[in-house]
């Protein structure tokens, strides 16, 4: 049987699951409907810090419909009532505070939008009538939001036991022998700049449906990973972890803030086990905005040194992030631990310092958001790279070449552990000036002066680190209605997993492209797994798919011999079938497994396989902008984009494009319209798309791809993962586009997000200061 070419990997296949989307067939929470279902409503802290007096649910529990009310108090009594938090080391080698976090506050909130009671009644309007119902008596305290004043003396404390509302004082390199460095330098650069905090916004908001059956819990939800929820869940309700599934559906969108645990899980989850029925909840959009995790907020000072031949020598970065009211789960690892993974990009440096400093403000917690750590440590030092060149007197392309780990330098070892395996950043450089038309600039930007427009040209050369579980499973199952089941431990967020991984089980094992089926997401079906997030899903998963392959189909030889009368010598596997050598004899698994069927020989009918990666693999590439601002305005577009990655071999093009046209667009949305705003007492004045400005078709252009590949050696496909290598470039490229465009204005610093109103001001703050 010859395999068609066009399902192989390396192909642009059509997403296999877009006929089940398009046609209406998704399974989405929302789509999840149970015979006496109730529904949940969330009561949120109105208040941005204060004391809870009392919480009255006396009335509210007589409204109609109410089946149940929980408060804190109720959870103390009957769970673990207290969040997971991840911690890092501070620098001294103690723990990061971790202070506790309840799933529902009782004495204390600490953000606008913290839960306070949990209300489930027979309809989510009598849950809500309800809700307005109880009265909760708050005293109002002084909030702190300010990341860079959060540790300042005089600041309200979040929590009274972190002194300074400092959670953590981290660091990584050598800070002696890079101070020293920098004082022997001969030309020292600094920046301080500000990485705005953003909201994730999926286009389907968090929700989960549990269901309590007999002893059982079963919770279905919209996330990232079932194993982290099944394993809390049972934590906190005390119950063993065999009596509890965890079921993702179709999930419609993450970008990181799903791959971990809320409190309405909890609740529930709480509800269904005391009320014996399904509970539904589904967050609002308002909701979502309000109170899922947020992502970066970081305010970084840099320096960087470099010789006379202008060598960078050394570096410095100070930052400090802004966790938010609470530790979340990965909140303290993005700036820090993840960040730093390419804290000196594609540069040969071997001197460099980093410290973060985490505080707590009176915000809403912040964690994963599209490339969690890599996206702002690349803004942060592409952002320097564009200051040099300037402040150096050095063309931006060339400053980088000569800063450049060559090829002949792989593998090559960086300060903090990491080891690139392969790159070739000088040919991905010049591809992207080709592509983009570097040289063709001058009479573009000529062009648009003419038109009353201010044009400017940014790059960014990013890097960024595969992360998770470098060990993931597979099993493959031949189903009795003739299909074939390819169960994994990674979940679909609408990447295209679906296509992409048959794909790979296709080509190895020969079996029908449309005859495979995915399983994911069920912690009944799948004993273990990694989950999604931090691009390594297609990496890993797709090895470990090949490795089941593989094993499979030395399990099946034996019945290939008998099949085909011949001794294993005569055997070769080949063009996706086992072969007699030599002849045109052969014989397909799908065959194979039928014979198994009819004989009752069930052990060949699946094959599970754990491998593991050895390596992480690098994604890199070259992003160049092009904007235009309105010289009356301040309006500003990105007009131009071009991409040039290298992610080592393409399992499928189409969806790599595809993920780097999302994660750019999220980019431009960070780098030009979006904001998250809080006034001094912690009230969201963001809180609506009124004021929240989502980036829209007509804000993106056209983002040409173009891919110059070298296979990572990291992992047999050869694969550097794709997700989120968008955003982690985009950023830098857009912000250092509308500082050139603005430069010769006397515009000398901007940040981030780049609306018209912050623009016109910096242009009229330097007409006033040139006239």
């Amino acid at each position: 049987m010859n395999k068609p070419a066009s399902f192989a990997t390396s192909q642009p296949v059509r997403r296999k699951e877009d006929d089940r989307f398009v046609t209406g067939q998704g399974n989405y929470i929302e789509d999840m409907s149970r015979p006496g279902e109730l529904r949940a409503f969330m009561l949120r802290s109105p208040m941005g810090h204060a004391k809870i007096a009392s919480i009255d649910i006396s009335a509210a529990s007589e409204a109609p419909g109410v089946r149940l009310i929980l408060t804190g108090a109720d959870l103390d009594e009957a769970i673990d009532n207290d969040m997971d938090g991840g911690q890092v080391k501070n620098r001294d080698g103690s723990m990061s505070a971790r202070p506790r976090r309840p799933i529902l506050a009782s004495d204390r909130v600490r953000y606008v939008g913290e839960p306070v009671a949990c209300v489930i009644a027979d309809s989510l309007v009598e849950a809500k009538d309800a809700a307005e119902m109880i009265e909760v008596d708050y005293d109002g305290l002084d909030a702190v939001v300010d990341t860079a004043a959060a540790t300042e003396a005089g600041q309200p404390l979040v929590h009274d036991e972190v002194a300074n509302n400092l959670c953590y004082d981290w660091g990584i390199g050598d800070e002696a022998a890079t101070n020293a460095a920098l004082e022997s330098a001969a030309r020292v650069v600094e920046l301080e700049l500000i990485n705005n905090r953003v909201v994730a916004n999926p286009i389907e908001t968090r929700g989960g449906l549990a269901e309590w059956d007999g002893d059982r819990l079963t919770v279905h939800y919209n996330g990232q990973g079932v194993w982290d929820m099944k394993g809390e869940i049972a934590r906190r309700l005390k119950i063993d972890e065999e009596k509890v599934r965890a079921v993702t559906p179709d999930v419609g969108g993450g970008f990181g803030m799903k791959a971990f645990n809320y409190p309405e899980h909890f609740c529930i989850a709480e509800a269904s086990r005391r009320l014996g029925k399904p509970v539904k909840w589904i967050g609002e959009r308002s909701e979502s905005i309000l109170a899922d995790v947020m992502g970066r907020d970081h305010v970084t000072k840099m320096w960087a040194g470099f010789d006379a031949d202008n060598r960078m020598i050394a570096m410095k970065i100070e930052c400090t992030s802004n966790l938010g009211a609470y530790l979340s789960a990965y909140g303290a690892f993005i700036a820090s631990e993840l960040a730093s993974r390419i804290l000196t990009g594609v540069y040969d440096l071997q001197t460099a310092w980093f410290n973060v400093k985490g505080v707590f403000t009176n915000t809403t917690p912040v964690d994963a958001y599209r490339g969690a750590g890599r996206p702002e440590a690349a803004y942060a030092l592409e952002r320097l790279m564009d200051k040099c060149a300037r402040e150096l007197g050095a063309d931006p392309l060339e400053l980088r070449r000569k800063n450049f780990i060559k090829p002949e330098q792989f593998p090559y070892n960086t300060i903090v552990g990491e080891t690139y395996d392969v790159g070739n950043f000088d040919r991905v450089l010049t591809a992207a000036i080709e592509k983009a038309d570097w040289n063709g600039f001058e009479a573009r930007k000529a062009a648009s002066a003419a038109n009353g427009k201010y044009r400017g040209r940014g790059l960014c050369y990013y890097i960024e680190s595969i992360l998770g579980n470098q060990d993931e499973h597979a099993e493959i199952i031949f189903a009795e209605d003739g299909s074939v089941e390819l169960l994994v431990g990674t979940q679909s967020n609408g990447q295209g997993h679906e296509t992409v991984f048959a794909q790979f089980l296709h080509e190895r094992a020969g079996i029908p492209f449309e005859k495979i089926r995915l399983v994911q997401g069920d912690s009944d079906r799948i004993e273990t797994g990694g989950g999604t997030g931090g691009s390594r899903s297609v990496t890993m998963q797709g090895t470990a798919v090949n490795g089941a392959a593989d094993d499979l189909i030395e399990k099946m030889k034996p019945l290939a011999e008998e099949e085909l009368e011949v001794a294993a010598g005569d055997l070769e596997w080949q063009d996706g079938a086992w072969r007699v050598a030599g002849t045109d004899k052969s014989v397909d698994l799908i065959t194979l497994a039928d014979k198994a069927r009819r004989e009752g020989r069930v052990e060949f009918l699946s094959q599970r396989t754990q491998t593991v990666v050895p390596g992480r693999s690098f994604p890199n590439g070259c992003h160049i902008a092009e904007v235009e601002v309105d010289m009356e305005t301040g309006v500003t577009k990105v007009v131009d984009y071009c991409v040039v990655d290298d992610f080592g071999r393409l399992m499928n093009p189409m969806l790599a494009e595809g993920q780097v046209h999302g994660g750019v667009a999220q980019g431009i949305g960070q780098a030009i319209t979006e904001h998250v705003v809080y006034d001094s007492d912690g009230q969201l004045l963001s809180a609506t798309f009124m004021d929240y400005a989502m980036p829209r078709a007509e804000d993106v252009p056209n983002v040409p791809f173009y891919h110059e590949g070298t296979p990572s050696t990291a992992n047999d496909i050869g694969m550097k993962g794709c997700g989120e290598a968008g955003t982690v470039g985009a950023l830098a490229a857009i912000t250092n586009a509308v500082l050139d465009a603005l430069w010769d204005e006397g515009v000398k610093q901007v940040d981030m997000p780049m609306t018209p109103l912050r623009v016109w001001s910096w242009l009229e703050t330097a007409k006033q200061h040139n006239a």
